[in-house]
């Protein structure tokens, strides 16, 4: 099996990734050119100064994608930082390596130290979006419902809808993926 830092050497770059993107381009690109990386930043620093790498585990298809890879792209951009991108389905070894709560849940963002070990882990959401969207799932009806269809997508379009125009949702990912990968460069040397 692959490591991780295999995955991460025959990847292909996060702007690579984008450019390439067939299902929610425009949207994530509309993040992408707004979203700001917060000045003087701590993380932003410390990054620069350890120079991780991340890999990223995504699909195109994915709302969560959409929203959560145009912000790391720019706080790759700020540390100049190397992100690279494996497709989830071409080859499931990775993803199998990574579950969310025994799924394949994406976008993982793994940060690599100079080895190419995992030292921390980010995604498929932040916590309190995650939190939000369990809530609301709660509502959807159970899937044998015959409205259950109808629902879930009118669910997803009102949550794509969120994602692409509320900047707040932006900076809590940001400060989520902040929270996530700063105990661990902290502790690397």
């Amino acid at each position: 099996m692959k490591t991780e830092k295999q995955y991460f050497d025959e990847a292909i770059t996060l702007e690579a990734y984008m450019d390439k993107m067939e299902k929610h381009k425009e949207n994530s690109f509309g993040i992408y050119e707004k979203f700001e990386v917060p000045q003087d930043d701590e993380f932003i620093e410390i990054l620069k100064e350890k120079k991780p790498n991340v890999l990223v585990i995504t699909e195109d298809w994915c709302g969560d994608a959409m929203m959560n890879n145009p912000i790391l792209r720019r706080i790759a951009e700020a540390a100049e930082l190397d992100v690279r991108t494996a497709y989830r389905d071409e080859d499931t070894d990775l993803i199998d390596k990574h579950l969310t709560n025994g799924g394949r849940s994406i976008p993982i963002y793994l940060l690599l130290d100079d080895e190419g070990e995992v030292i921390s882990k980010w995604g498929p959401r932040a916590a309190s979006i995650q939190e939000d969207v369990l809530e609301r799932r709660k509502q959807l009806p159970a899937k044998e419902d015959p409205s259950f269809d109808e629902k879930q997508r009118a669910f997803i379009s009102e949550l794509m809808t969120e994602y692409t125009t509320q900047p707040e949702l932006w900076l809590t990912v940001y400060e989520d993926i902040r929270k996530t990968f700063m105990p661990a460069l902290q502790k690397t040397n």
